[in-house]
């Protein structure tokens, strides 16, 4: 019986079926479609990641000078967004799957425009936080896992490649609209930064959604290479969730949240106070983003060499390694940037992995439901992390100390992982397909 299989045999036999396609997807686009439809969603992931997120890291400062608010409040009300973003996308990636990306995204598009404009007119603090829940409502219908949802249903057998793609273009968005948003800022003040950076989203997002994904969407009864089977989808979506391995996933998911985020936010002060100057650590933090995008390049062949075990094991392995070598290694620029970007080729790579990884253990079928569900606890961790990353330095006497913590965490990740696989093999064409 298949429920007896030994796990790592059972592995290793999905990685197998990956590579052979059971199936047409009834939806799957042809190659010159799919090429289209990546084009626009990399397009507008990397206008929306920059407006909606990235900005903000270059614009905090100005705001707090301008207004007289404290940082703290100021991060509370990005904060805000991203829990505000966990919620909604739980029932985003339900409407996706019964009805397409398409009105779903550009009503997404459509709120970040109002959203942005509270932010930029904000006379106090009250509404300031109110902007950024619209905003975090924005990004949920606009971000990765929407776009992540379309690709996997439109792709069929060529949906990894139009993912690694899209991250490839969307992991620029921080090295285009920080400097960006700082030359804005130095030009016309962080109000006018907002506005104008609003116009821009709502220039290029907004038609590129209503017209260039208006595609077939169609609610079928999955095929024979769908791991959640017909009759009865909804039914089969419920036991996904209730299953164990979906639950390991989202507490390895939710820590590896945390543990990179808290990494990412507090890098630059990390390496301040192991003597770095602020420009040269800005820097190493800039390198993790090739990193991420040289890890993304790779992932295919990466996939197609490995289990689902052994590749979510062995890059949440590294995330915790290269943690721990940041806090340990001596201060040396060139080590620490070294390390800097070895760090960022396995966020790069994670990243596909957690795109990903509903599809290597349930199929597509339900994927936006799934996806939302398991995105939404790692979000919240997300947004904790800063000020986590912050208080354990507080707590522990510095951001070495703090990094060896959070690179325990990630070990916890490690084993919440191994666990996440179901132990029979999933028929679901997934990661080679």
């Amino acid at each position: 019986m298949a429920g007896d299989a030994d796990p790592v045999t059972a592995d290793r036999t999905a990685v197998r079926t990956a590579a052979q396609p059971t199936g047409p997807h009834p939806d799957a686009l042809e190659p010159a479609g799919l090429r289209r439809v990546t084009a626009v969603l990399s397009t507008v992931q990397i206008v929306s990641w920059g407006v909606l997120y990235y900005a903000f890291a270059a614009l905090q400062s100005s705001i707090t000078a301008e207004t007289g608010w404290s940082s703290v409040a100021i991060t509370g009300a990005f904060s805000l967004a991203q829990f505000v973003s966990a919620g909604a996308g739980i029932w985003v990636g339900r409407h996706i799957d019964e009805y397409g990306p398409r009105r779903m995204m550009t009503a997404g598009s459509l709120l970040a425009i109002p959203g942005l404009g509270t932010v930029a007119l904000a006379p106090h603090l009250v509404v300031f936080y109110l902007g950024w829940a619209l905003i975090g409502a924005a990004m949920a219908a606009t971000l990765y896992p929407p776009a992540f949802a379309a690709l996997t249903h439109w792709g069929g057998a060529r949906r990894v490649q139009a993912l690694t793609t899209l991250t490839l273009v969307a992991g620029l968005a921080s090295t285009v609209f920080v400097p960006l948003a700082a030359g804005l800022d130095d030009w016309l003040g962080w109000r006018g930064a907002y506005l104008v950076l609003m116009a821009g989203l709502a220039l290029i997002t907004v038609p590129l959604h209503w017209w260039g994904l208006h595609h077939p969407w169609k609610q079928h009864a999955p095929d024979a290479g769908s791991g959640l089977g017909a009759p009865s989808l909804v039914g089969d979506r419920a036991a996904a969730l209730r299953s164990s391995p979906f639950l390991w996933l989202a507490a390895a998911n939710a820590l590896v949240y945390l543990t990179v985020y808290a990494v990412l936010i507090n890098l630059v002060p990390m390496l301040v106070e192991e003597g770095m100057s602020r420009n040269t650590a800005a820097l190493a933090l800039g390198l993790g983003g090739v990193g991420q995008v040289i890890g993304r390049l790779g992932y295919a062949r990466f996939a197609a060499a490995t289990s689902v075990t052994a590749r979510t094991v062995s890059v949440i392995l590294a995330l915790a390694v290269g943690t721990a070598a940041l806090a340990l290694a001596p201060a040396s620029p060139s080590v620490l940037i070294t390390l800097c970007m070895a760090l960022g080729l396995a966020r790069g790579i994670y990243t596909l992995i957690q795109a990903t990884a509903i599809t290597d253990r349930w199929g597509p079928a339900a994927y936006g439901s799934l996806n939302g569900v398991l995105t939404a606890p790692a979000l919240v961790t997300a947004a904790a992390a800063p000020f986590a990353g912050a208080a354990l330095a507080h707590l522990l006497g510095g951001y070495s100390t703090a990094f060896l913590a959070l690179a325990g965490v990630a070990v916890v990740a490690v084993a919440f992982a191994a666990a996440s696989v179901p132990g029979a093999a999933p028929s679901a064409p997934v990661a080679g397909s």
